[in-house]
């Protein structure tokens, strides 16, 4: 094997724990001693072992001499777990092949310059834009303190996300609705609007045929409307955190308290989206999945603040003038105003397409 396949089998190795590391990122560690494999390992929680550990423990006195393949640069700071490169020296490893420099200040190069002042050879950027891509919510996460956000939408053919009379159930085929839990499952956060719970009373939870991690569910409620025998404040499948102005009724908010949600009231009557992104920011959310409604959905469009759009469009025409779409609001007043994205992939999924688009913004 190449340099490039064993790298290739440490991103399999993070890939299978992405979604369940955070606020950490997923990390695969492979280690090679003369031509053999003798020791693999993921990252699977935050606190838990990293990857290297792993790998190395399982190489045991053969991980002396070798390389090791690791999808992030190892950490140089003692937080939950020990420093990964101080660890690669004491076992006394050759070489280190790294795909990606870690952003966080808390590493940076450090984890490099560790190994290179024990004389071990470094060498980076093996399938860095794979290793990139994996953890592109953590990368982003660390860089601006606020979580990367996916905007998603069904919509038909005619971009119409529900008829004019508000009916919605189902655009979509059942393999694009099982597409959409595994990006639940990879999301720390999902977050809909006050409307969305009162129309189509959701679950918010991740519904994978093997099991999945459900994301902390986000609502914003201004005025705190949300019906108190909604799905949501029923279940306690996951944490519920409702978002309401500073003008709410406090007696609501003392009903919903004692259902177990927790509520964010701002100081402000609105909810602004880079406040609420803030406040999920400093609670280690690293990347938010919105699947709110038209007004929702707008609200971060006009602030320019998403990372990522996914659209599953079903092969249906509704029409209708007063058939909601699936970014409403007022809109902005120019075609030039509006948000200029690029096509980043488009398949087919049972009978739908799927797009995922990325805006060509400066970050």
């Amino acid at each position: 094997m190449q340099e490039k396949e064993y790298m290739e089998l440490a991103l399999s190795l993070a890939k299978a724990g992405k979604g369940q590391t955070s606020p950490n990122p997923a990390v695969g560690a492979v280690v090679v001693k003369d031509g053999e494999i003798v020791g693999m390992g993921a990252h699977l929680k935050a606190g838990e072992p990293h990857a290297e550990v792993h790998a190395i423990r399982q190489a045991g006195p053969k991980a002396e001499g070798a390389d090791i393949y690791v999808t992030l640069e190892p950490c140089a700071h003692t937080g939950k777990t020990p420093p990964c490169a101080n660890l690669i020296v004491e076992n006394n490893l050759k070489r280190v092949f790294i795909a990606s420099v870690d952003p966080n200040p808390l590493v940076a190069g450090k984890g490099i310059a560790i190994l290179e002042k024990a004389g071990i050879e470094v060498k980076t950027g093996i399938c860095e834009d794979d290793a990139l891509k994996l953890n592109e919510h953590f990368f982003h996460f660390i860089q601006t303190g606020t979580p990367f956000v996916t905007l998603k939408s069904a919509v038909t053919l005619d971009g119409k996300t529900a008829a004019y009379t508000g009916e919605s159930k189902w655009i979509t085929s059942e393999e694009s609705r099982l597409d959409v839990h595994k990006y639940r499952h990879n999301h720390d956060a999902i977050l809909v609007g006050v409307n969305t719970v009162i129309k189509d009373n959701p679950l918010l939870t991740t519904r994978l045929p093997l099991g999945g991690k459900n994301p902390i569910r986000i609502v914003l409620d201004t005025h705190l409307r949300i019906p108190s025998e909604s799905a949501i404040l029923e279940t306690q499948a996951a944490d519920t955190v409702v978002f309401c102005g500073s003008e709410a009724s406090e007696d609501k908010k003392q009903l919903l308290l004692q259902k177990g949600v927790e509520i964010e009231q701002l100081k402000t009557p609105d909810l602004p989206v880079r406040l609420i992104l803030q406040r999920l920011g400093e609670r280690n959310i690293t990347s938010l999945f919105v699947e709110g409604g038209s007004a929702v959905h707008f609200s971060f469009l006009k602030e320019k603040a998403f990372q990522e759009v996914i659209m599953y469009m079903a092969p249906k025409l509704v029409g209708g003038l007063n058939a909601f779409s699936s970014f409403g609001g007022q809109g902005f007043p120019s075609i030039e105003e509006g948000e200029e994205l690029e096509f980043i992939s488009i398949e087919k999924i049972g009978k739908d397409i799927k797009i995922v688009a990325k805006p060509l913004r400066e970050e």
